[in-house]
């Protein structure tokens, strides 16, 4: 397990995603100017495409096949995309920063970053219904893969998470609220990303139940991760947060806090034993995302 090089992994997927975004896009460039400008400035702003590829390695294992994963893996990120466009406007986060340079809206102006956030979700759903894929994968596989899809980036996901998130702003959480935000804003996508792979694997309900474990158990940890390295982060001199969020490290202390995601990557872990070999990219994604921190 040692020897998987999960650096290497990343990189190479992430390029074959950015390749296969940059070919979908493409295909939109007769749209107006500007609206297709920010969306591809939303789309190819330093992420490290972590859903998407969630999606090729839990699919993968199960023998699903990259050209069918593909579709279903960029449509994740393009929602992914969608949300943080729209959570660093003003009304939300209100950032001006995002991964280091101007977020959308500071480049184009909210009403334009609304926009493409809007056409970036719904792109995602036209993306997943193209003939191509209506020709790969059954019907009913596909009207099961948009339901699961819809839910994770629903009220019931990510857009629930971000309410909460919202309106815990400035007031004392407990742990509670704070992994309620966690397990939804963020971490809904990531078990919806993984989900979505092993479905289209054809991965049995035991090896489902497994797979959605590790990724609940991911998904906490990769935002408490995130929080943990926006403290070190301020602590050197970075840009600090205008307004109080509610984070694990702010309810319990930054030593539980990495205490918690070691915890966390170590249920991952025990989640996915029993695939053996099969299963290193999705170890190396755990530990990738918890070490990075801690």
């Amino acid at each position: 397990m040692s020897a998987f090089d999960i650096q290497a992994y990343l990189k190479e997927h992430k390029a074959l995603i950015d390749r296969s975004l940059d070919r979908y896009l493409k295909k939109s460039k007769q749209q107006p100017r500007t609206i297709y400008k920010a969306i591809h400035y939303g789309l190819f702003s330093g992420g490290k495409r972590l859903r998407p590829i969630l999606t090729l390695a839990s699919g993968e294992l199960f023998g699903g096949q990259q050209k069918v994963l593909m579709p279903f893996a960029c449509a994740l990120e393009m929602i992914h995309i969608y949300s943080i466009i729209h959570d660093d406007l003003p009304a939300l986060d209100n950032d001006d920063l995002r991964r280091g340079e101007p977020a959308s809206h500071k480049i184009f102006g909210e009403g334009i970053a609304l926009l493409a956030g809007d056409a970036l979700l719904t792109e995602a759903f036209h993306l997943m219904t193209r003939p191509q894929v209506a020709r790969a994968l059954e019907p009913s596989l596909i009207l099961k893969l948009i339901h699961e899809i819809s839910h994770g980036a629903g009220v019931g996901g990510l857009v629930g998470g971000q309410a909460v998130d919202l309106e815990a702003e400035g007031r004392e959480a407990d742990v509670a609220t704070v992994e309620y935000i966690h397990v939804r804003k963020t971490g809904a996508l990531i078990l919806t990303s993984a989900r979505v792979g092993a479905i289209i694997g054809g991965a049995t309900p035991k090896e489902m139940r497994r797979i959605s474990r590790y990724a609940e158990f991911l998904g906490l940890a990769f935002q408490i991760a995130d929080d943990i390295m926006d403290i070190a982060e301020h602590a050197g001199g970075g840009e600090v947060r205008e307004k109080k969020k509610a984070t694990y490290p702010a309810v319990v202390g930054l030593a539980a806090a990495k205490y918690r995601v070691q915890e966390l990557l170590h249920q991952c872990l025990k989640e996915i034993d029993l695939f053996g070999k099969d299963a290193d990219p999705l170890r190396g994604i755990a530990r990738y995302v918890v070490e990075r921190a801690v």
